[in-house]
């Protein structure tokens, strides 16, 4: 018995003939999957573009890395980035504990695979499940920015030094763990290549913050060279001070050699996550050129050959 037309005809449509349901069906998940898509693009953009603008040399560290952690690392640096600016950022403690606040929250949500909708909480999210990162790290680094709020000169260099741990170790903890590097004598390396990052970032962010009438140098060895706060807030250039700024430095130093004393035995792997002693190597030989002088200009003005420095540390992986 012969098929009415109009039966062919429907029966033409509901199967997808003539571009009709499963094209239809087709077209929107394709549309949808390239929304997705955009979508992730988006937040990696975000990421990388903070990090781009706030720590150009985390940015040039994290191109050198090989494309299979890149993406992970742009998302833990800007999340680094975003805490380091609160203090500078907010007008009132309350504030800055509101957003501190913020972002325990996040990683409580992350780390129970509900992220909020916002881009780097996204990236963490991916990275945290890629990796296996460790959920103490990510709230040691914020419980002491939240310290720091209190906007305290450091009593001595060990409180300097503990909070450098929490901190700067901290993080480089975690990119260890995305290198899929779990030892000890690289996490003993990372300590120390921590500690002395948050002394050079305490030295190098001194005049800014001296702008600001606030010193943050170790209160005892301000004492012990008879520096007061006053001096650095006018700037002042005196031996004193300098003396002040080379016992500081010189500890520095000490734990750059301190982690390098690690090398034999540091699996290579772990060596991109330790590209950042390039810059504190080059930060600590400037200012002894200019006989630790913490206001000389040449100070504050980038080195253009650091991107070559980083990629000769990188081909020949050491630190």
């Amino acid at each position: 018995r012969p098929v009415p037309p109009r039966a062919l005809a429907l029966r033409h449509r509901l199967l997808g003939g003539g571009g009709g349901g499963a094209a239809r069906v087709l077209a929107a998940s394709n549309t949808g999957t390239a929304a997705a898509a955009a979508a992730r693009e988006h937040e990696h953009n975000y990421c990388l573009q903070l990090v781009r603008n706030r720590d150009h040399e985390g940015f040039l560290s994290s191109l050198l890395l090989s494309s299979e952690y890149r993406r992970s690392v742009f998302a833990l640096r800007a999340f680094n980035v975003e805490l380091a600016q609160v203090q500078d950022v907010v007008s009132q403690k309350t504030m800055g504990l509101m957003r501190m606040q913020f972002w325990r929250q996040l990683i409580e949500d992350v780390y129970t695979d509900n992220p909020p909708h916002q881009p780097i909480a996204l990236e963490l999210w991916k990275a945290i499940r890629k990796h296996k990162l460790t959920k103490r790290w990510f709230l040691r680094i914020i419980d002491e920015r939240e310290k720091n709020l209190n906007e305290k000169a450091y009593k001595n260099l060990q409180e300097l030094e503990a909070s450098a741990e929490n901190t700067q170790s901290s993080f480089i903890y975690l990119l260890l763990e995305v290198l899929g590097v779990r030892d000890i004598h690289a996490d003993h390396a990372a300590s120390h290549i921590g500690k002395a990052q948050g002394i050079v970032t305490c030295l190098r962010a001194a005049p800014h913050h001296c702008m600001r009438r606030k010193v943050y140098l170790p209160l005892d060895i301000c004492l012990l060279h008879g520096a007061s706060q006053e001096d650095f807030i006018r700037g002042n250039r005196g031996k004193h001070v300098r003396d002040v700024v080379f016992d500081v430095a010189s500890q520095a130093h000490v734990h750059l050699e301190h982690a390098r004393s690690f090398c034999k035995n540091v699996p290579v792997r772990a060596c991109p996550a330790f590209l950042q002693t390039v810059i504190l190597d080059d930060y600590l030989n400037r200012i002894r050129k200019v006989d630790f002088d913490l206001f000389h200009p040449s100070l504050q003005k980038k080195n253009t050959m650091l991107p070559f420095y980083l990629y000769i540390r990188s081909w020949r992986k050491i630190y």
